[in-house]
């Protein structure tokens, strides 16, 4: 199932805090999550009902893609991009992007400028850390693909649909 998670939600089944979790929007079953997106951010989420699945799409062996849409406060450098690139140290290794490329080259200049980011991994808040590597600030994350999965652009947050053709996924 891809569901559009909404900034604000949790991917937890419950929070202490009792603030809104994505599992309180989904139809009864026992849904695991591929990967979590943290609380500020959003985008695409797939939900299984397979936890063999759900290891598949996750585990770092398998080099599955994750595609971001990042909103970056602030401009980055050709030296700054290269490095992201190439890589870094994060402190639980290191860490870099696929590919990185700004989203529309057109865009007029503002505080903020809008990239394109691919990982093969999905360690807690890397893309923000990466990021910061660098000095620079997220201000928004969203996650616009998973594998061959896409977020549907007609989805709206918060909601929820199957996944046709689910064939492609167990194929990973």
């Amino acid at each position: 199932m891809a569901y559009h998670k909404p900034v604000g939600e949790l991917v937890t089944r419950n929070d202490p805090q009792g603030r809104p979790t994505v599992f309180s929007r989904l139809p009864p079953g026992r849904w695991v999550a591929v990967g979590r997106l943290d609380i500020n951010s959003s985008g695409l989420l797939l939900l299984t009902d397979s936890g063999e699945l759900a290891n598949r799409l996750m585990h770092p062996r398998y080099e599955i893609e994750r595609e971001y849409a990042v909103r970056v406060q602030g401009r980055l450098n050709r030296e700054d991009l290269e490095k992201l690139a190439r890589g870094v140290h994060l402190d639980d290794g290191p860490a870099g992007f696929e590919r990185i490329a700004p989203a529309d080259e057109r865009t007029a200049p503002s505080a903020n400028r809008w990239y394109r980011v691919v990982l093969k991994e999905g360690r807690k808040r890397e893309v923000r850390r990466l990021f910061e590597a660098v000095g620079a600030r997220v201000s928004r994350l969203i996650r616009v693909r998973y594998g061959p999965i896409e977020l549907p652009r007609d989805l709206a947050p918060g909601q929820w649909r199957e996944v046709p053709n689910t064939v492609k996924l167990q194929k990973l």
